[in-house]
């Protein structure tokens, strides 16, 4: 299993370059960041300067949209990175939260998210598209093979997205961590790939929540609780669209619904952040389900959970106030808890030595 973390461009951007410096150095393989330019400073801009930082972690948004940034654009700066750095670029997409909602909009249809994924994915590997009634491509960028190129991920919750994700998408993110809920979530993606004549096992599957290692002891658990409530609240910007399209018992799981009933309202100034305060209706079960929280050894079971549900990655967010401590926990005991025992010296049968 690969591990990221997902991180804020909050100012300054060298803290968050720093962080997924660290982050490298400590065993994770990708550094994903927000994509909400209202909120938060330019996450291509800072890319550029993590791919600088590092030798091989992958950079990319966590989560994009179709309608902030005009396809060919967004296709043009992951060609950039590319040729500066080498393809250490990932594209997650969805149809838009914080970026879209502070600018008084809508998330896109589907049927945009999907074209959007196949324009990019098309332009940021050098290869030509049709779009708006032309053949487009970038001259200046080099056709890249199936092995060594940008991806496109798609963010997903309900039905139809599920659907549309195994169909188009090299990868599925989830973002929260309750195994009930990925379970049902990957069989969707695994089922619509077969149906369209894909192989199911080619999606990678990348569930992406807040992870908090403390103590033994439940101060320390209280303390986590706290710092992780406000990813219940995202997440239910999400859950409450899924609510008005198909309505309560509508083929979600209700575990993924059903807290969503004590919610009244958001402010996007108080989005990601520790502490925020529109997220009260959120429940300690909501928390504890779908983020990672507690002892080293709880993380490694849950994490070891999803890898059994086929979660290829996992991205831990890092939006509280125990950054390093986290990544330290994770490089000295849950990324070498999953590591497969290697043997270094096979002992020798029948060598025939001297009696």
């Amino acid at each position: 299993m690969d591990f990221g973390v997902v991180l804020q461009n909050t100012a300054p951007a060298s803290r968050v370059v720093e962080l997924a410096r660290q982050a490298e150095l400590h065993g994770f393989t990708h550094a994903w960041t927000f994509d909400s330019h209202l909120l938060w400073e330019e996450p291509y801009v800072v890319y550029s300067a993590i791919l600088q930082a590092t030798r091989n972690i992958v950079v990319g948004p966590m989560v994009t949209n179709p309608l902030t940034r005009d396809w060919t654009v967004t296709a043009s700066s992951y060609a950039t990175l590319n040729e500066m750095y080498g393809p250490r670029t990932i594209c997650g997409i969805g149809r838009g939260d914080s970026a879209v909602r502070t600018l008084a909009g809508k998330p896109s249809t589907l049927t945009t998210l999907r074209e959007s994924v196949h324009v990019i994915r098309e332009l940021a590997n050098g290869r030509p598209v049709e779009h708006r009634g032309q053949t487009i491509r970038f001259p200046w960028a080099p056709v890249t093979n199936e092995h060594n190129r940008t991806q496109v991920w798609v963010a997903a919750y309900g039905p139809r997205a599920l659907q549309l994700t195994g169909e188009v998408a090299d990868g599925f993110i989830l973002q929260l961590a309750d195994p009930d809920i990925a379970a049902w979530t990957i069989k969707h993606v695994k089922e619509a790939a077969e149906r369209a004549g894909r192989d199911p096992d080619s999606v990678k599957i990348c569930v992406a929540a807040p992870a908090y290692v403390t103590g033994e002891g439940a101060g320390g658990l209280e303390h986590a609780r706290a710092q992780c409530r406000w990813f219940g609240g995202m997440v239910g910007n999400h859950v409450a669209d899924i609510v008005t399209r198909y309505g309560e018992g509508g083929g979600v799981p209700a575990a993924l619904t059903d807290y969503v009933r004590g919610r009244e309202g958001y402010d996007y100034n108080q989005h990601g952040r520790a502490g925020n305060t529109h997220a009260d209706f959120v429940p300690d079960e909501i928390v504890d389900r779908f983020c990672v929280l507690g002892t080293p050894e709880e993380h490694l079971r849950r994490v070891r959970e999803l890898q059994d549900l086929g979660v290829d990655q996992f991205a831990l967010y890092l939006q509280h106030d125990a950054k390093e401590t986290t990544l330290r926990a994770y490089a000295d005991h849950v990324i070498p808890g999953l590591a497969a025992d290697v043997v270094a010296v096979q002992p020798v049968h029948g060598s025939g030595g001297a009696a």
